[in-house]
């Protein structure tokens, strides 16, 4: 077997890779905290009006373009036109930036918990520096260590996102498992009583989500929770026997996590109950996951007549066991999102549109512009971290505008996809939609559910709460991005020009 045959991607891979990418576990515990059993209708339908039929067209245009290195910009240029393809990718690929500065400095909230049982990092003060400005210097450190790493080759990131994805894999199984034992030991009695029939699956306990406006408004949480499959689309042409393999991974990734989703926020109304644990004060987005799964660690030894002290131990790690497959996932999802979105743009695009050595290509990896998005990470990380109460407010801002910017490329697939149906030049080695009308239906249900989230996402902060300023920057997010990319495509068509 050649050296190259080694290094593709088998199913599993592939499915490991499409886990860590879009399945977070901390999604279940937020979406318990923030409308209990009421979260479960809308994950259901996020699955079927977006992801499901996404993730089906992916599988297609995937099979489609199995020798394509360029991803979805690729896919895009071949149905519409190349401007169209950049401009969704550009816009998709800087949402993706922001996204690094963010994970490179909240990474290490999860192996707090995983070292100490309780998350350190906002008492971290030596030698003068407060622990914002640590917290920068080791993102830093962090976004040089994974190029690094990255830039060796995909044979190396292969072993990590592996070993995120079974991290992850092994969440859920104790989850699961835990959560059956509680009940049995419970008599069939749970934490969170399902008292009124359907409305308990329509109606939060949380007072926040009274509203017809807030209930609404996790729609778009639903869906965003499901995003980042198109990521390993720049994964094709790696991928073992990829008109087969790259379809089935996607079709089954898209399956379990659906499924998964749903079941995992009813099991946790088996050992938790919303009014005495997730109403208190102290509880909040940022630590829900940890208070859930240690709740769940104390219960069972409790079932099992341990002393409350052992009882209270033994919730402790589990806590440190959640910290830890988070942060083994985050690694995983972060080695993938850190040259897949890069390698989708430069690889897919003109070549004429980069300077300098940026689209230089290395061991299957666009390595000279992962150095250089590592340096504009590295850098913006630490102005937000030293700039003060200013950077950090600026920083907010850029994440408000990129909320919205990463899920508009998935309105550019699904409005692309009914012209990729209708080309027959085009070869479809897979196929699920199996006519144009059916294509056309799934890309107008797509376009439409994204779009509504989007709308809403953008308007809900001002008329909801009254800032008007958190609506103008996530609706002028996407507008940036896209004057930005029309901007450097002009300056390539002018140099094709002259």
């Amino acid at each position: 077997m050649s050296q190259d045959a080694k290094k593709q991607l088998t199913l599993l891979s592939l499915v490991l890779m499409i886990f860590t990418s879009v399945y977070g576990f901390a999604n279940m515990p937020r979406a318990f905290y923030l409308m209990g059993y009421g979260a479960i209708p809308w994950y259901l339908a996020g699955a079927i009006f977006f992801f499901l039929p996404y993730a089906f067209m992916m599988a297609e245009y995937g099979a489609a373009y199995k020798h394509e290195k360029g991803g979805i910009y690729s896919w895009m240029a071949s149905a519409v036109n190349p401007k169209f393809a950049f401009v969704g990718t550009f816009m998709w690929y800087a949402s993706y930036l922001v996204w690094q500065v963010n994970v490179s400095t909240t990474i290490w909230v999860p192996l707090s918990n995983a070292i100490f049982g309780r998350d350190m990092t906002q008492s971290m003060n030596f030698f003068g520096m407060s622990a914002t400005k640590w917290l920068g210097i080791l993102g830093a450190i962090w976004i040089l260590f994974v190029t690094f790493i990255s830039t060796r080759g995909l044979d190396k990131i292969k072993k990590i996102t592996s070993v995120g994805g079974f991290a992850v894999m092994l969440l859920n199984v104790i989850l699961l498992i835990g959560g059956l034992i509680v009940l049995a030991l419970h008599g069939g009695r749970f934490a969170q009583p399902i008292t009124d029939g359907l409305k308990t699956f329509t109606v939060s306990p949380n007072p926040a989500y009274q509203s017809p406006l807030s209930i609404i408004s996790f729609l778009t949480y639903a869906i965003f929770a499901y995003g980042g499959i198109e990521a390993v689309g720049g994964l094709v042409d790696q991928t073992k026997n990829a008109e087969k393999t790259f379809p089935l991974g996607v079709t089954i990734s898209a399956i379990v996590i659906s499924v998964g989703y749903s079941l995992g926020i009813f099991i946790m109304g088996i050992f938790i109950n919303w009014g005495n644990i997730l109403s208190l004060p102290s509880v909040n987005t940022a630590n829900v996951t940890y208070i859930v799964m240690e709740n769940l660690g104390y219960t069972l030894a409790n079932g099992f007549g341990l002393s409350e002290a052992a009882s209270l131990t033994v919730g402790a790690w589990v806590a440190r066991l959640v910290g830890l497959s988070m942060f083994l996932a985050l690694t995983g999802a972060f080695f993938t999102l850190i040259y897949s979105p890069l390698k989708q743009l430069i690889e897919g695009t003109p070549k004429e549109l980069w300077p300098g050595r940026i689209a230089e290509t290395k061991d299957g990896m666009p390595a000279y512009a992962m150095k250089i998005q590592a340096t504009v990470v590295a850098i913006l990380i630490l102005l937000i971290s030293f700039g003060g109460d200013n950077a950090s407010a600026l920083f907010n801002k850029l994440v408000t505008m990129t909320n919205v910017a990463m899920t508009i490329p998935y309105m550019f697939l699904a409005i692309a996809f009914p012209f990729f149906k209708k080309k027959d030049n085009i070869v479809k080695p897979f196929t699920i939609y199996k006519g144009y009308g059916v294509a056309l239906v799934a890309s107008i249900i797509v376009t439409i559910t994204v779009g509504f989230a989007n709308i809403f996402s953008i308007i809900e902060p001002g008329l909801a709460k009254g800032y008007w300023i958190d609506t103008l920057f996530a609706g002028g997010g996407p507008v940036l991005f896209a004057i930005v990319a029309l901007w450097l495509y002009y300056s390539y068509e002018m140099k094709q020009r002259n």
